[in-house]
């Protein structure tokens, strides 16, 4: 038996494929999920997803959104995802570099465009977390 496993953003499906196991991060913590796993509905944390096929193991960066798991299909809707390999290192750093400054002089900016430039910053450290332990 196999899991189904679809990781979407608003801007792409990011990720779809048949599984045979999945470990995502949730504010509650990771959960493993194995075929026949019971429904849930989670909210997702920025972190590191985890999927075994075959014998191999491949790794996601994804930040914030939700997953469900219903009867042997994940599906994984986040506002920031990617897979390792679309990663590119010196993009996110500038990328990084500006949402810090533009948190630095944040003063009086909306509540929600600071909490989104937080969720930039945290989904650039997961991505450069993942990208260098991988080397």
């Amino acid at each position: 038996m196999a899991l189904t496993l679809e990781i979407v953003t608003p801007d792409s499906q990011v990720y779809s494929d048949t599984v045979d196991t999945v470990v995502i991060p949730t504010v509650e913590g990771e959960i493993g999920v194995l075929p026949g796993h019971l429904p849930l509905l989670t909210q997702v944390d920025h972190g590191e997803l985890l999927v075994t096929k075959g014998g191999a193991t491949e790794f996601l960066a994804v930040g914030g959104g939700f997953a469900q798991i219903s009867g042997d299909k994940v599906s994984v809707l986040a506002e920031h995802a990617c897979t390792e390999e679309a990663i590119d290192e010196n993009a996110v750093e500038e990328a990084l570099k500006r949402a810090e400054q533009n948190l630095k002089d944040a003063k009086d900016v909306d509540p929600r465009q600071f909490e989104h430039l937080q969720s930039l910053v945290r989904f650039s450290g997961i991505q450069l977390a993942l990208k260098r332990r991988r080397r």
